[in-house]
């Protein structure tokens, strides 16, 4: 997976650090912005699962570090919630003109809550999902060590968010007291998708009980059960990924991939050597792949080299096989691992006289059977294994004949 790292000015001038991450075709349908939680930043294992997951749902999506946070400039004393609403905004404005318009928010936490504010502020938003997020924005300055009553006006103090030292002012404590999330809520009018554990400890269940209770029709819930607040486990983090790209396609226009026509062969390959370097499209009838080469020859990497399908559709052809062999016998055979690995060796390192001394291509294919199989059946499948087509076709002598249409 690729991430593009981008630097988006917001309306104070500090630069905010920001990552796109697209779908394997670099072709995405929709864009969406990603809001971290409070005090946390971008790379937060829990974000950038989110992000990613949605980019298998053929979304683009720009996640960002708020103001004074991650690797975004500023202090954190600016990133009160009006600035992060701020920031939002920003960002919204920077992908509307470099790429298209933003049209799902997704926040998590207080940034749950502040997408909700920044999406009655902006048209081209069409549906919001929020991921634990409080119902009122008063609801992080239980979070501060010090009694917020007794900072001082005009006065910086340094307390503990977390188990994290940071500075705050009176005016980032009174900003949290502004907004009146359960009004702008009740008025959204947008698809809303809230999900939220019921064992959160930082911010209840409660929370979303309220949300929801004021969000019009179209809203929904999901329960993301033994989930911490963070999602600190992957799974949970990939479930709520998931949750809300299969949510969201009910609210926008299904768009299909850009289809290659094979023009009545088996299948097409397309490379567009002006906008990419090695990036190609493949496409059967029903299927499309991207091909490409590492970083280390020149390409992107954003799929599996020419030679890696090459080995695939062995390994694949392999598994088959043998799947239906063990069906007709009745044998336990329960898994299948097939490890493929290519080089070249001299003729004679493979005990082959040839007239002239040349490298010949060398696959290995190791068999890894899991079941309640003798040595005997093993043995038949490894000689089963080397009779599938793919590995007789490479086997065999081929004939190519090549054309210009």
């Amino acid at each position: 997976m690729k991430s593009t790292k981008l630097q988006i000015q917001n309306a104070k001038g500090h630069s905010l650090n920001a990552y796109l991450e697209l779908p394997a075709n670099q072709k995405p349908n929709y864009y969406a912005i990603f809001a971290h939680c409070f005090t946390c930043s971008s790379t937060l294992n829990a974000v950038k699962n989110i992000s990613r997951t949605l980019t298998t749902h053929g979304f683009g999506v720009i996640r960002f570090d708020f103001t004074g946070l991650g690797r975004s400039e500023g202090e954190f004393s600016e990133s009160h919630f009006s600035g992060n609403v701020a920031d939002l905004l920003a960002v919204h404005q920077y992908v509307k003109e470099n790429y298209e318009a933003p049209c799902l928010l997704v926040g998590h936490s207080l940034g749950g809550a502040a997408v909700l504010v920044a999406a009655s502020q902006l048209d081209d938003i069409k549906a919001v999902a929020t991921i634990g997020a409080p119902a009122n924005v008063s609801h992080v300055k239980h979070l501060f060590s010090h009694a917020t009553h007794q900072i001082p006006e005009d006065t910086d103090v340094k307390v503990n968010i977390g188990g994290r030292p940071f500075t705050i002012n009176k005016e980032f404590v009174s900003d949290f007291d502004k907004t009146n999330l359960p009004a702008i809520v009740k008025g959204l009018r947008k698809p809303l998708l809230i999900l939220h554990s019921p064992i959160d400890t930082i911010v209840g269940i409660e929370n979303a009980k309220e949300l929801y209770v004021q969000a019009h029709h179209p809203k929904s819930f999901v329960s993301l059960d033994n989930a911490d607040h963070l999602l600190t486990n992957e799974r949970d983090s990939r479930y709520a990924g998931n949750m809300i790209g299969t949510w969201v396609e009910r609210y926008f226009p299904k768009q299909e991939n850009e289809m290659l026509d094979t023009e009545g062969e088996h299948l097409i390959g397309h490379l567009n050597l002006v906008e990419d370097k090695f990036t190609t499209k493949i496409q059967t009838k029903n299927h499309h792949m991207i091909a490409d080469e590492p970083a280390s020859v020149g390409g992107n990497d954003f799929g599996p080299s020419p030679y890696e399908y090459l080995y695939a559709g062995l390994a694949a052809c392999t598994t088959m096989t043998l799947k239906m062999y063990v069906d007709r016998k009745g044998w336990d055979l329960q898994e299948v691992f097939v490890y493929i690995s290519h080089s070249k060796k001299k003729n004679t390192e493979l005990g082959i006289e040839l007239e002239k001394p040349t490298r010949i291509d060398f696959i290995t294919k190791k068999l890894k059977f899991v079941g309640n199989l003798s040595d005997e059946q093993k043995q038949r499948l490894k000689e089963i294994a080397a009779k599938c087509p793919v590995h007789k076709t490479l086997a065999s002598q081929v004939v190519f004949e090549s054309k210009v249409v």
